[in-house]
Order: structure tokens, then C-alpha cells, then sequence
């Protein structure tokens, strides 16, 4: 009986290029034993919340599939042999998840924001002020003069 799962698994961010062909890996492992993908999103490289062996960022993979409890198996399994993934995490779900997640939905909006204009330096900012204030005592100076 196949039955709704969400995997998440954390890729060592030195091996972020292995990811797609772990994904193609883990994707023919679920396909070749008759179950479905229902979302799969590649989210990046992203900062932990705590290290984790001494890393402070991971390449995150996202999947929800539909399986028979003994391919789910063979994945948790392949991922535990795996060294470049650093954490796993398997929850059961209702039903099939296909709408995009919320990490992708900001990623998204994030990429459509418009290019920001010039922008000054900082430390042209603070000569402009140091001059402007500079001016101003030697003003005050003048007129009580």
C-alpha cells in the first residue's frame, strides 16, 4: 500500500554539484519501484539553524512522493550510506503535496524585485557630513566675528 511522504534531506555544501545526479539517483529509486513524485524542489544552498559538523550552510532537497513502505526503506537507507548528506527527515502526509512550497514562493519573489539604483558610498556620506558640519562652526565663527 503506497502511502504520502515528504523528504527533506541536507547535501555538505562542498558537494552541491553532486546534487543533481543525487537527485536523478533518488528519483529513479522511487520511480523504479512504482512510485510518484509529486513536487521535488532543488532549494539551495541555505544557512543552518545550528553547525553541523562544523558547517554553518547545506544544500537543502525537497520531495514529496507517494511509495511503498520498502522503497521508502531503500531511501532512508541510501541516504544513511550517503556521506554528503548530513540530515534526513521523513514525514507522513495526508494526501499528495503538489502546490509549491513557501521557500520557493519568497525565493520567487525575491528574484522578480527590480535592481536597486546607484548607491553612495558610505564613506562619501561621512566626509559630506564632517565638511556640512565643518562649514557650519566655521559659519558660526564668522558671524560672531
Amino acid at each position: 500500500m503506497s502511502r504520502h511522504y515528504e523528504v527533506v534531506f541536507m547535501v555538505h555544501p562542498d558537494q552541491s554539484e553532486q546534487v543533481p545526479a543525487m537527485i536523478e539517483r533518488y528519483k529513479s529509486l522511487v520511480e523504479t519501484g512504482n512510485g510518484t513524485i509529486h513536487r521535488l524542489e532543488d532549494w539551495g544552498r541555505r544557512q543552518l539553524a545550528y553547525p553541523i559538523q562544523n558547517l554553518v550552510k547545506a544544500h537543502y532537497v525537497l520531495m514529496n512522493i507517494e511509495v511503498d513502505q520498502a522503497v521508502l526503506t531503500e531511501l532512508t537507507e541510501s541516504f544513511k550510506f550517503n556521506d554528503a548528506v548530513l540530515r534526513n527527515l521523513v514525514l507522513v502526509r495526508d494526501a499528495a503535496d503538489t502546490e509549491q512550497s513557501l521557500i520557493m514562493k519568497s525565493k520567487d519573489e525575491k528574484g522578480d524585485k527590480p535592481e536597486r539604483g546607484e548607491r553612495r558610498r558610505r564613506d562619501d556620506e561621512e566626509g559630506e557630513a564632517a565638511n556640512t558640519a565643518d562649514n557650519e562652526a566655521g559659519d558660526d565663527a564668522a558671524s560672531a566675528a
